[in-house]
């Protein structure tokens, strides 16, 4: 059951979603965030180095609210609870990680792409959701089309987000931030492009209404 959500994504507007490959670059990276505004962020745990990562920045930043996403078990709720994280996100949700959830203070912010899912999760007190994959699932056209019959369901888009859609999902009314990763692409995490990812990072801040 989600406990403080919703102290957490309203203050984000923009949530970077980052694949981290080496732990020594998850300080360096958060700072260049959180520098240009950016203070939720989401690891994705994809690489060996995620949970490191969430340990060394929930230590050393603590004005970051760091989270961990492809939350796919209580495993994973487990060590995502151990490395400090402050939330967790899921692609979707089964009755199995639901019920993890459950025992576990961590708030998660599950993952639904139809009205239906949006549904169940809402029958079962998730009002904060991520809707995923975003544009493939119908865009902000889908979500302005649900916000009459599910009007107290609040959403973080991600999937396919980007500086040329994410205004539009920004400006409905059931959209509470949105999530992705072209703030700190790959490349620029690579070449250690700090400066650069604090200058996208301020220009997806200002996105926020």
């Amino acid at each position: 059951m989600q406990k403080n959500i919703a102290d957490i994504l309203p203050v984000a507007g923009v949530v970077p979603v980052l694949v981290i490959e080496h732990p020594e670059d998850a300080l360096p990276l958060a700072a260049a965030l959180l520098e240009g505004g950016l203070s939720v962020l989401e690891i994705t745990l994809r690489t060996e180095a995620a949970l490191d990562a969430v340990e060394r920045i929930a230590k050393h930043l603590p004005e970051v609210q760091i989270g961990t996403g492809t939350i796919l078990n209580g495993d994973d709720l487990r060590r995502s609870t151990e490395a400090g994280a402050s939330f967790v996100v899921s692609p979707g949700a089964t009755e199995r990680l639901l019920a993890a959830a459950d025992d576990y203070d961590v708030p998660l912010l599950p993952g639904a792409a139809s009205v239906s899912e949006v549904m169940r999760l809402f029958e079962r007190g998730y009002r904060y959701q991520k809707f995923f994959p975003a544009q493939a699932a119908g865009g902000a056209p889908m979500l302005k089309s649900i916000a009459g019959p599910l009007a107290e369901v609040r959403f973080c888009p991600t999937g396919g987000i980007s500086p040329d859609n994410a205004a539009s999902y920004l400006a409905l009314g059931n959209v509470i931030c949105v999530g992705g990763s072209w703030m700190a692409p790959s490349a620029l995490v690579r070449e250690k492009k700090w400066a650069e990812i604090t200058r996208l990072s301020k220009q997806a801040a200002a996105l926020k209404p």
